[in-house]
């Protein structure tokens, strides 16, 4: 497979060479990236380097994806929503409650099965056998909106501009409680919470800066219905920074004790409603927007 040359920027400095590429490569698992690195398939300054090498400023790696190996999943006949698709890559509106891609456990019903019966072999390998295609994520219990790539130029690609933060990603969501201002941006770094390590939190500790832009739209009996726009992209981070500011989301029973009023949601209520990026061949802007879904209008409809 090709290989992708990446320069490391000041910022990065002293970063562990297995957590830079997996934030690169949002979509690919740490441990998918060490293997390449135990594969030789990652050089830094045209030397081979462990997976625990520290990086410094300037330092040009170059990383060659695994070649891909047969893929356990299943193609499934499973519908989907897909809002363009053309030869390069496809955005699909995600349902609540669809996981993303296969893991431990769940093989079966994934956003993957799915997209290995509508493309076939058309997408991209760089995320490794139980990910093909998948350039970013959104939770489970997330709906909305998701670019997949179908070859390695569109991924790197979309994946450049997500790691330079020039996505548009807008969200809508309920939060518990009145936020003080209409208008509002929370600046909080976020890593893994050091207390349970399938928690994120708002921490110092080997984490990323994080930043959220929140505008009220419209204030309920004890909620606020809000919209949310992602200047960058953390795991969980509309979940972490409106439960740090003491405003989780309606119905998110990993960061808060949801009301019996939210047990109905099964899950946090939170849409992905606008993305908008470059196409990575024709350097076009391209934005698409996807309505509430009934789920969320019928929430709604309850706390008017």
């Amino acid at each position: 497979m090709n290989s992708i040359s990446v320069l490391v920027d000041v910022e990065s400095e002293g970063e562990r060479i297995d957590k830079y590429l997996s934030f690169i490569f949002p979509a690919s698992s740490r441990s998918y990236i060490q293997k390449a690195i135990e594969s030789g398939n990652v050089a830094v300054n045209g030397k081979a380097v462990t997976k625990n090498y520290k990086l410094k400023a300037n330092d040009s790696v170059e990383y060659t994806p695994l070649e891909p190996v047969k893929l356990n999943v299943e193609a499934q006949n499973i519908p989907l929503d897909i809002v363009y698709e053309d030869d390069d890559l496809l955005v699909v509106n995600k349902p609540k409650g669809m996981v993303v891609h296969p893991a431990a456990g769940n093989f079966e019903g994934t956003l993957v099965n799915a997209l290995l019966y509508h493309c076939g072999d058309s997408l991209s390998g760089i995320n490794g056998v139980l990910r093909p295609g998948i350039v970013h994520r959104i939770d489970k219990d997330t709906s909305g909106l998701l670019i997949v790539a179908k070859n390695d130029f569109a991924h790197r690609g979309l994946a450049a501009q997500i790691k330079e933060h020039s996505f548009s990603r807008e969200y809508r969501a309920v939060v518990t409680g009145h936020l003080k201002e209409q208008k509002g941006t929370i600046v909080a770094p976020i890593g893994r919470n050091p207390k349970d390590r399938k928690k994120m939190a708002v921490t110092d500790v080997n984490s990323k800066n994080a930043v959220t832009h929140y505008e009220v739209l419209e204030q309920f009996n004890g909620y606020d219905y809000i919209k949310c726009v992602l200047e960058t992209g953390r795991t969980h981070q509309i979940r972490v920074h409106m439960a740090y500011s003491g405003h989780p989301l309606a119905g998110d029973a990993v960061y808060a004790k949801p009301k019996p009023n939210e047990l109905k949601l099964n899950g946090q209520c939170l849409h992905a409603a606008l993305i908008g990026f470059i196409h990575p061949r024709s350097g076009e802007y391209m934005e698409f927007k996807s309505d509430l879904p009934d789920w969320f209008k019928q929430f709604l409809n309850t706390l008017k």
